[in-house]
């Protein structure tokens, strides 16, 4: 099936407007809603985040990816009501709160690795986290990550929630493009600077 650019907007625009962020938001871009979010385990996310993430982000990079994932997923509020195209009057809501059935999978790779090596999945060496992990992420369909909010796994919603931040187009390209972050009109003119 040819892809074409009406066709990736299409598919990418609620993927972008669940992470993007502003980052000059007074209150952090956070959604503000009434029912507070389920909390996810931080210490089994950082387990997970060091095998799906990135090693060239290194071990302070991934622990920022995991915590901005964290603080988004704290402040996401279930069905929201979601902008609507131009010359329509639908009105679409978004998914519910994944946040419980994350941690629910999280605890699950804690239990295996306690069933199977007697031992938190925390604790575990790399290689078998990465079995247990494997056996619990379901193959991805395509060829591009889903959004964080449709992700079939925890570990799949980290990753994309990752990979469509500023941080990640940065170190794609090797320079500091910063999309979806707020800056003035100085300076617009010049080359991007490499990343140091």
């Amino acid at each position: 099936m040819a892809h074409d650019r009406r066709t990736f907007l299409k598919r990418s625009g609620v993927a972008l407007s669940a992470v993007a962020l502003p980052a000059c938001a007074p209150d952090g871009g956070s959604a503000g809603g009434d029912t507070p979010s389920a909390r996810i385990d931080g210490t089994l996310l950082r387990a997970v985040g060091d095998l799906v993430l990135p090693a060239e982000l290194g071990e302070s990079g991934r622990a920022g990816a995991v915590a901005a994932f964290e603080r988004w997923a704290e402040a996401y509020d279930p069905v929201p009501e979601l902008n609507h195209g131009y010359g329509t009057s639908e009105i679409r809501y978004g998914p519910a709160d994944p946040v419980p059935g994350w941690q629910a999978q999280l605890q699950a790779l804690d239990l295996e690795a306690e069933h199977r090596f007697g031992a938190p999945f925390t604790e575990l060496e790399a290689e078998p986290r990465m079995a247990i992990l494997r056996r619990h992420v379901d193959a991805l369909e395509g060829d591009a990550l889903p959004s964080p909010l449709r992700a079939s796994h925890v570990a799949v919603a980290l990753l994309a929630h990752w990979a469509a931040s500023p941080g990640a187009t940065d170190l794609c390209y090797g320079v500091r493009i910063q999309p979806q972050t707020c800056r003035g009109l100085g300076g617009s003119a010049d080359e991007p600077v490499g990343l140091s």
